[in-house]
């Protein structure tokens, strides 16, 4: 066991050799983030940084070991790169937003979460605070985040974009909006212009009560996706239209606990474990691959999940 001070998101590297976590603390306006070997089911520190931001709340990392964090407070996302030992260098380079939504909670820049765009050198940061969606290019010349033509792509206004989710087809992009519970299905043509499609609620229609979206994932086969729901306290699945893109709605699984903030699948995409924060528990499901249905497994015990990461 590995212990750090309020971690928030974790990341395993591309080749499964080491471990990233986020430190959601703020120290003199910076969070921290760290990286771990893996060894079996033993992981042993090697590296800690400040995240150039306060409070991250996600790590990504390509098949470079190029590492992005997105802080949340600071309002940035910060790039790294791993050497070939596991350890985080300096701080390369900031990317800092700007701007405000009119939601309460869009008061000034939130970066949420920051993606490697499959198969390019593409970044995509998404915005809660700005409800947007931020382009950049990364120049591995310069170890640089370079804004693109386009720059960004808003949301539906108070949308409060959170994570997002690829399409092996490289066509469409899904972003999880916390603050309006949709998902909404993002364009890309072939000049690499994002266009902003249709959404799509991930509550069912007779709730009335508070809920917040959390998490989005999407099955390898491109066929289902999936999104957590706090307050609603369930993972909405969908089946992927492969033709339009566009989202029906298959079931609403309890998620047996409250503030499901994460969720993953294992490798074999058998198995599904969700993080309830509130009631401090984690819950499995098993998958069924043909129709993406979840069926209940067992649940244990754990202090305040805030993230599922399986290793590679």
């Amino acid at each position: 066991m590995a212990a750090c001070e309020n971690p928030s998101f974790l990341e395993v590297s591309y080749h499964g050799q080491f471990l990233l976590a986020t430190n959601e603390v703020d120290l003199e306006g910076s969070g921290v983030i760290e990286s771990y070997a893996i060894h079996a089911d033993t992981l042993k520190f090697i590296s800690r940084e400040f995240t150039a931001g306060a409070h991250p709340c996600h790590a990504s990392i390509n098949d470079n070991n190029y590492v992005l964090t997105s802080n949340y407070s600071g309002g940035n996302v910060a790039l790294y790169q791993l050497n070939t030992n596991g350890k985080l260098g300096d701080f390369l380079d900031t990317a800092n937003h700007y701007g405000s939504g009119q939601h309460p909670r869009q008061d000034a820049p939130h970066a949420h979460s920051a993606w490697f765009v499959p198969q390019s050198n593409e970044v995509i940061a998404v915005d809660l605070g700005t409800n947007e969606l931020w382009f950049y290019t990364l120049d591995t010349s310069k170890a640089k985040l370079i804004s693109t033509e386009q720059q960004k792509l808003a949301m539906e206004p108070e949308a409060g974009p959170r994570h997002l989710c690829f399409h092996p087809n490289g066509k469409w992009i899904y972003v999880l909006n916390e603050l309006n519970n949709t998902i909404c299905l993002v364009n890309r043509n072939s000049k690499g212009v994002y266009t902003r499609g249709t959404s799509v609620s991930t509550l069912p229609d007779d709730f009335t009560e508070f809920s917040k979206a959390a998490h989005i994932l999407i099955s390898n086969d491109g066929n289902f996706i999936y999104a957590s729901n706090r307050g609603h306290n369930s993972i909405a699945v969908f089946k992927v239209n492969q033709e339009s893109g566009q989202l029906d709605l298959i079931e609403h699984v309890s998620t047996k606990g409250n503030s499901p903030r994460h969720f993953a699948l294992t490798a074999d995409e058998k198995i599904m474990v969700v993080a309830n924060q509130d009631t401090d528990n984690l819950v499995s499901y098993v998958r069924n691959k043909k129709n993406g249905e979840l069926a209940f497994a067992r649940e244990i015990e754990a202090f305040s999940p805030t993230c599922v990461a399986f290793t590679k």
